[in-house]
């Protein structure tokens, strides 16, 4: 199946590279810099025709990206650093900052050996529920549901659906289906515990596993002393924080902070919010993330950094680095900024 969005956002990539309109424009709406946003970083993913492969990118890949980058004059720095150049105007050229969600393992095993030999730092986000097991990597979970199945039934308030998972196009559908069913039908907070009755109805079982592609504690606190690694803060369990009310967002947002500290003895200072996107990140989570005492927060709007992102610390964009994308020209347009505005409705600063 064709995804008409993607082909479209391909074909204004092609446009704005062979018109010769981004590296015309980066002078002008380039900015001063970018916070790149990664999710895994494999040359052997597990389901390599996946659904959720366009989370994955290969470590070559990043390899080229970087070298790439540095070539053209960006400088690779921490969180830390990207903030106060932020804060400073980009008065020091043009940087870049390297952020992880999730923390995968293969951040650690593959993508960590390709950061060590650029010298790129790089800051990976925990939800601690995800690597205790307490929360889910639902979007996985739904995918071994719908490939164990040719049929499956899903329970409504409205009553019983079955859906057809027998192709491979049909089960393109049964998982939009199913995500759009647990991220807009059912509570957040009922999220789990529904996604497990369909895990365990279609012969799932999930009780005592968590994902060996997440780190465990004691590769965070391993990689947590490595000199290119930043930790940060992915919440408490990753849900979406705008479908939460004001205490469990805040508990969310707020929580998290202790718990990282009680496993790794220091609070961390940066917070990705999970999603990122409009419905699931607006002022109020800015809000509670600034009362938080974080240094910044991201999220995953797209955009490059510009001096005036200064007022807007807890809403820095991102430029995804995925598996739809591996093109070094790719990325390179979407650096220019020209996409900026095209991905949010002719905004060049982007914050929420």
């Amino acid at each position: 199946m064709i995804d008409g969005g993607e082909a479209v956002r391909k074909l204004a990539l092609n446009i704005a590279r062979f018109t010769g309109l981004a590296p015309l424009a980066k002078p002008f709406v380039g900015g001063i810099g970018a916070v790149l946003m990664l999710h895994r970083v494999t040359a052997t993913p597990e389901k390599p025709d996946g659904v959720n492969r366009h989370l994955n990118i290969a470590p070559r890949f990043l390899d080229a990206l970087v070298a790439d980058m540095k070539s053209r004059g960006y400088a690779f720095v921490t969180l830390d650093e990207a903030i106060e150049r932020i804060k400073a105007g980009g008065k020091d050229g043009q940087f870049a900052t390297i952020t992880a969600d999730d923390a995968y393992r293969d951040n650690m095993t593959e993508a960590l050996p390709v950061l060590e030999k650029h010298d790129a730092p790089i800051t990976i986000y925990v939800a601690p529920g995800l690597i205790d097991g307490s929360a889910d990597l639902w979007w996985d979970v739904v995918e071994d549901i719908v490939n164990a199945r040719e049929r499956l039934t899903l329970a409504t308030p409205k009553g019983p659906v079955t859906i057809d998972c027998s192709t491979h196009g049909k089960k393109l559908h049964a998982n939009a289906r199913l995500h759009a069913y647990l991220t807009l039908e059912v509570r957040e907070e009922d999220q789990r515990a529904v996604l497990r009755d369909l895990a365990h109805s279609n012969g799932i079982d999930l009780d005592g596993l968590r994902p060996s592609t997440l780190m465990t504690w004691d590769d965070i606190r391993a990689v947590a002393g490595h000199r290119l690694v930043t930790i940060g803060a992915h919440t408490v369990n990753h849900r979406n924080l705008k479908r939460l009310d004001e205490a469990d967002a805040r508990h969310e947002i707020v929580d998290v902070r202790r718990q990282l500290q009680a496993q790794l003895g220091e609070d961390p200072r940066h917070l990705a919010y999970p999603y990122g996107y409009a419905s699931a990140v607006g002022c109020r989570e800015v809000g509670f993330a600034r009362d938080a005492g974080y240094a910044s927060a991201v999220t995953t709007r797209h955009g490059v950094l510009h001096a005036e992102h200064a007022g807007f610390l807890h809403a820095l964009p991102r430029i995804s680095i995925n598996g739809r994308y591996q093109s070094v020209a790719h990325i390179r347009t979407m650096l220019s900024g020209v996409t900026t505005p095209l991905a949010n409705a002719g905004k060049m600063v982007v914050t929420i």
